[in-house]
């Protein structure tokens, strides 16, 4: 049942139940129906136009597909709002979209860990069996000896197997915690990098100074940073010419944390041997943009997440949460 009174929200995630009915603005691209508590009432709405007027009395909003003209159109109609729950696991967009300070903004955090790890599974296997060039062998017609009949068990100059690759992991959480394993399995070394060193989900952890030693052993780096302003361009050139020439880079993080010219810089100069993108600084990614036209980069539509794993449980406990005036999961920080 609905408690006492609504005196606000801490900046913790904890709030003071709310009297009366409860607004909660959910999106169609949301295919569940999250169980709602008493008193709330939910209101489905179109995430690719502007909220209708009769949404406006909204305390809750649900943002899953909204662009950020319509994000933005929210934090500036929303007069009531004291809560935006993202579905992505990485805010930003709701972060930038200019909601009032005491609006408390939860991640989705966790939904997206077992697609955004099997996607970029896809993407390291991709590039190191050459799958990019076997598809265009196959156009053309031709028969790519040279990628397969016998092979070297360990290539010296070149990555074309998992099995003893060296792999590092930038951004080790729970994500990170879901491709270990995984990577693990084929025969990777598996070294994650993040703010803090020490051991994460049973896997070594270093902090980025530790990087002139680590990246020139490293065969693979994978990136799963979020974006925030510590981040932007993370890996860089200098991060780059650490690496070795045989070493791929996959980002499936965010587009902002690669500095793309850099990126095509080392692969067109040979410092390294390519790069798996999901993701990119301006996305969709533009017609005459060069990465399309790398034939050492594998361009993929930002399509790691898109799937929401348990989405309708998360919405419904924390909407039960901020009925009763306990604690709201995935916080941001703001």
């Amino acid at each position: 049942m609905i408690g006492p009174g609504f005196d606000g929200m801490l900046m913790d995630g904890t709030v003071a139940s709310y009297p009366g009915v409860i607004t909660v603005l959910l999106p169609t691209t949301l295919d569940e129906s999250p169980e709602l508590p008493d008193g709330v009432r939910a209101v489905r709405y179109d995430p690719t136009v502007p909220l209708p007027d009769d949404a406006l009395d909204a305390q809750v909003l649900v943002a899953w597909g909204n662009g950020s003209d319509q994000l933005r159109d929210a934090a500036a109609r929303l007069s009531g709002v004291r809560w935006v729950q993202s579905l992505a696991a990485g805010p930003d967009a709701v972060l930038d979209a200019g909601f009032a300070p005491d609006v408390v903004v939860t991640s989705g955090r966790g939904l997206h860990d077992g697609p955004v790890a099997e996607h970029t599974l896809a993407l390291v296997l991709a590039v190191v069996r050459r799958l990019p060039d076997l598809v265009r062998a196959q156009d053309a017609h031709r028969w790519a000896g040279e990628l397969g009949g016998l092979q070297p068990v360990r290539p010296t100059h070149t990555l074309r197997s998992l099995d003893g690759a060296r792999v590092a992991v930038w951004g080790f959480g729970s994500i990170a915690a879901r491709l270990a394993p995984l990577l693990d399995a084929l025969g990777a070394h598996v070294t994650g990098i993040a703010t803090t060193a020490g051991e994460r989900h049973g896997y070594p952890v270093v902090a980025t100074d530790a990087l002139p030693d680590l990246l020139p052993r490293t065969d693979l780096l994978v990136s799963l940073l979020p974006a925030t302003p510590a981040t932007r361009h993370a890996v860089d050139a200098d991060v780059l010419r650490l690496l070795p020439s045989h070493a791929w880079v996959v980002n499936v993080g965010r587009g902002a944390t690669l500095d793309e010219p850099a990126l095509l810089d080392a692969i067109r100069s040979g410092g390294i041997a390519g790069a798996a993108l999901d993701v990119f600084d301006v996305e969709p990614l533009p017609a005459g943009s060069p990465l399309w036209d790398e034939p050492r980069v594998l361009v993929s539509p930002h399509a790691a997440g898109g799937r929401p794993v348990g989405a309708g449980a998360l919405v419904a406990e924390n909407l039960a949460a901020f009925v009763t005036g306990g604690t709201l999961r995935n916080v941001v920080a703001r």
